[in-house]
């Protein structure tokens, strides 16, 4: 053997190609080598362990990077600010965007001292708005796979892919197979985006572990034209599997799961199509841990902000009557978790409550009608009316004194509709939900405008400050960063097993808590982004609380403050010290 790799050595003299990569033919098999411990250069391309200029002269020394750093030591609030200065120079969203996901992969607690630091700034990068072009674009700009793919060509060989996976240790999944991602439909494979940024969010605002997460794609084909004639497509080339093809490969995906991760694993599904959605969640709700974020988070935050509002409408929840523009898993899921919450407060049936509130989906107003043609999801908002044909007449009809828009079709709340809200009520509160900011339903600008400042305005995306009037308003942002983080990280830090009702509507009410009057006087429903992982804190520990309180929480003994526990449980970015 030692004379076959002296032969493959380079005949020029340097360093002898020992394992034989530089004289291997194409055809030929080489072995990956690497170390288990990291140390030199393998310690500047280790993402987790890599402080670049920050290592000390004791660390250079310690582990062999002396020479292969400049001589400069850089503090990583120096580094911070200058990746800060880079990231500005960028007009371009998604170039930030890119410039992030490479710090990721170079310095992973870099990128969450950033993230963390300047919440405010980067969240409309990492996440939504810019995250929705970064899916159409995935094939183009990707460059090292940051989560699992599981496709067909992996049925019956799950549990082996997800054992793949260095980490073993995972506490939270994101999980999307890219049928409906945000309001931009079918991106298939490329909806990885998604699981990737949820997950950055579940650290940076949460305070969940890096190494704890995973984010992973089921690729069953797409069914987007472009996509599968574009060359640079990473995903299967096929139309999508259906039916009990899709569901048994669920199934083994979901089994897989539990048994290589356990009880406790929290999986969020992540921009699933309406029917298939709601389908898994009632499936799989009563076995796993499981969360769907457009359904329940959504549901949670957007409940935050109305409990929160009735400080600028008056009154009580029940006091308001609801219509949606919108009738799929968030307008559904939104209006299920008000009418529970009605119920918990007035101790009224759930039956009765759900009467306060109507939807409008592309038929008109749901009315029963309607009802032998209707979604099974949707039957239990048939009410008794006439039928309304368009927004508009809905509005004139039912006299709403909130409008939520979760139809994922921009400027559908025309000025009339506006006009007829603030008409019939001295201070309506709208709701513009859908995402990206060019599918909302109106912009703050123009709900300011048409109410003549007196809506009380709330969006999926962030819209700038708007003055009307010489006061300035600022409109909250009705965005699920606020719940799951928290939500999740609570479920975690208590050793939750099942998800219950009850502690979405606590992570709502602890939530809306954190609104003082200072941001009411802004006309704010939401607070800043700026205080978000002390919000998270309140949220786990409210969550944590209702979940020891309905016995599914297992971390015992159950601590005494949750809220100091949740703080000592996070996870922070800064620079650890190397022996």
């Amino acid at each position: 053997m030692e004379s076959v790799l002296k032969d493959l050595s380079t005949p020029t003299g340097g360093v002898e190609d020992v394992y034989g990569e530089d004289c291997a033919t194409e055809d030929q098999c080489i072995t990956p080598w690497t170390i288990a411990v990291s140390s030199g250069y393998n310690l500047l391309r280790d993402p987790r362990y890599n402080k670049g200029l920050a290592f000390t002269e004791r660390e250079r020394d310690a582990h062999y990077l002396r020479g292969l750093l400049p001589p400069v030591i850089s503090s990583q609030e120096l580094q911070e600010k200058k990746l800060m200065q880079s990231i500005r120079q960028y007009d371009v969203p998604l170039h930030k965007y890119v410039a992030m996901m490479e710090l990721e992969e170079r310095n992973e607690r870099l990128f969450y001292k950033l993230l963390i630091d300047n919440v405010e700034e980067l969240l409309p990068i990492v996440y939504t708005p810019t995250v929705g072009e970064a899916c159409q674009k995935y094939g183009s700009i990707f460059k090292r796979p940051q989560g699992l793919y599981i496709s067909l060509n992996e049925k019956g060989r799950i549990l082996e892919v997800l054992k793949n996976w260095p980490e073993k240790s995972i506490q939270v999944i994101v999980v999307t197979d890219g049928e409906r991602i945000l309001g931009l439909g079918d991106l298939g494979c490329q909806g990885m985006g998604i699981p990737v940024g949820k997950l950055a969010l579940y650290t940076a605002l949460g305070g969940v572990r890096p190494s704890a997460c995973l984010p992973i794609t089921i690729d069953v084909g797409t069914n987007n034209e472009k996509l599968l004639n574009d060359e640079f497509y990473i995903g299967l080339r096929q139309r999508r599997a259906t039916g009990q093809e899709y569901y048994d490969f669920l199934h083994e995906f979901m089994s897989a799961v539990k048994q290589n991760y356990g009880e406790k694993i929290l999986v969020q599904f992540e921009d699933f199509a309406n029917h298939n959605a709601f389908e898994l969640l009632a499936k799989y709700r009563t076995s796993h841990l499981v969360f769907n974020d457009d359904i329940q988070g959504t549901a949670s935050v957007v409940l935050a902000g109305l409990i929160a509002s009735l400080k600028l409408l008056g009154g009580a929840l029940c006091d308001h009557t609801f219509l949606f523009l919108g009738a799929g898993e968030a307008g559904t899921g939104i209006a299920e978790l008000i009418a529970l919450e009605i119920s918990n407060k007035t101790k009224i049936p759930v039956e009765e409550t759900r009467k306060k509130i109507w939807l409008v989906d592309s038929k008109g107003l749901i009315v029963s009608g309607r009802k032998e043609t209707l979604q099974a999801f949707k039957k239990p908002w048939a009410h008794e009316h006439e039928p309304v044909n368009n927004l508009l007449d809905a509005v004139k009809a039912v006299k709403p004194t909130v409008l939520i828009g979760t139809s994922g079709t921009g400027r559908t709340f025309t000025k009339e509709v506006v006009e007829a809200m603030a008409c019939m009520n001295k201070r309506p509160l709208i709701m513009a939900l859908s995402n990206p900011t060019s599918q909302a339903e109106c912009t703050a600008e123009e709900a300011y405008t048409w109410s003549e400042g007196r809506v009380v305005f709330a969006s999926g995306s962030p819209f700038p400050s708007f003055e009307y009037d010489g006061k300035l308003n600022i409109p909250g942002q009705a965005n699920n960063c606020y719940i799951f983080p928290g939500f999740g990280f609570g479920l975690v830090m208590s050793g939750t097993i099942r998800v219950h009702d009850d502690m979405l509507l606590a992570a709502s009410e602890a939530l809306a808590a954190q609104v003082t009057e200072e941001h009411y006087a802004k006309g704010m429903i939401y607070p800043p982004f700026a205080d978000i992982r002390k919000i998270s804190a309140h949220i786990a520990a409210s969550v944590a609380a209702k979940a020891y309180e309905l016995g599914v929480a297992t971390r015992l003994p159950r601590p005494a403050d949750l809220v100091k526990y949740a703080e000592s449980c996070m996870y922070t970015p800064n620079y650890r010290s190397y022996r």
